[in-house]
């Protein structure tokens, strides 16, 4: 299938490029809950090809529609969870449309307000295409509850209000886990490419944790993780830019930039020891390397985030 029209980098970005309002959005966290029939008010609605920067979870009480991943469509009914990750090619048509929530968040927010090792809890969350998961009642109104409680918090301005978000995620990324996930592998789920593509994040995921736990301090590049799966580096290259829409050097510098904006806003580093702990043996280099890629060195990031903060 053809590479999405539209690269987003948030839900925000992405309704701005739809054309759509985004007055229900909040753009600072990297998290945004909302109601869809909020947004959509002229149904039926057809969506631009996109490929997202963010996880999403839909929980769909009362609509109809069509979810398009990859090469697969789906039907979207009432009573459903639809939860989809970063990187695929897709499409969203809607042409009904009465209670939907849907909640969005980046991996920065997963590792600050949720957990710093999410994806051994979750390693659903790593999952290519997931077909929607049909409730019960019962299920549906815990799931519900827990929205309704996210969104009021979302909109509030309580003083820990990531915090609180956070810890309701948690306990939203439980529910889902007991109805759903409880035994789920993603390495054995999907075809060989889909596997390929799970392996070379759990493997991202694997090497930061030993990159920040200090169990190494050397760097993989793209040739280190075309071996770690005994593949031609070009050939690994290729299944996660045609699966995902970003090139490996792309995930890694995205993992790098993830884990530093963390690790800034930590007061008890300071950014010679960031540097270090991400496998940076200059920290000139570290600096140049983060600005490259967000536009804003290390030091004028920290005090953008403790300014935010006062």
């Amino acid at each position: 299938m053809a590479n999405g029209n539209i690269n987003a980098r948030t839900l925000h970005e992405l309704y701005q490029q739809l054309g759509l309002s985004t007055d229900s959005l909040q753009k600072e966290s990297g998290f945004t809950i909302h109601y869809l029939e909020d947004t959509f008010k002229d149904l039926p609605f057809r969506s631009e090809p996109f490929r997202p920067n963010y996880f999403s979870f839909l929980f769909i009480k009362s609509a109809f529609g069509h979810y398009t991943i990859d090469d697969q469509r789906f039907e979207v009914t009432s009573n459903t969870v639809y939860f989809t990750n970063p990187g695929n090619y897709r499409i969203f048509e809607w042409e009904k449309l009465e209670h939907t929530c849907l909640i969005t968040f980046g991996e920065g927010f997963l590792k600050e307000y949720v957990h710093d090792d999410v994806y051994r809890d979750f390693s659903f969350l790593l999952s290519e295409v997931v077909s929607p998961r049909v409730l019960t009642h019962h299920q549906f109104d815990q799931v519900e509850e827990l929205c309704s409680q996210i969104h009021k918090e979302y909109k509030g301005d309580a003083l820990y209000k990531n915090k609180i978000i956070g810890a309701l995620v948690i306990a939203l990324l439980l529910k889902i886990k007991e109805y759903f996930f409880q035994d789920y592998n993603p390495i054995y789920e999907g075809n060989r490419s889909s596997q390929i593509v799970k392996n070379f994040k759990l493997n991202l995921e694997r090497h930061f944790r030993d990159l920040i736990s200090g169990k190494t301090n050397t760097q993989l590049r793209v040739q280190d993780y075309a071996d770690l799966q005994s593949l031609h580096v070009n050939y690994l290259s290729s299944v996660i830019s045609s699966k995902t829409g970003k090139t490996i050097s792309s995930w890694i510098a995205d993992k790098t930039t993830t884990e530093a904006k963390v690790m800034l806003q930590d007061e008890a580093l300071n950014i010679k020891e960031v540097a270090f702990r991400l496998g940076f043996l200059e920290t000139p280099h570290f600096s140049n390397y983060f600005k490259k890629h967000t536009s804003i060195s290390p030091a004028d990031y920290r005090k953008q985030y403790f300014n935010s903060l006062s």
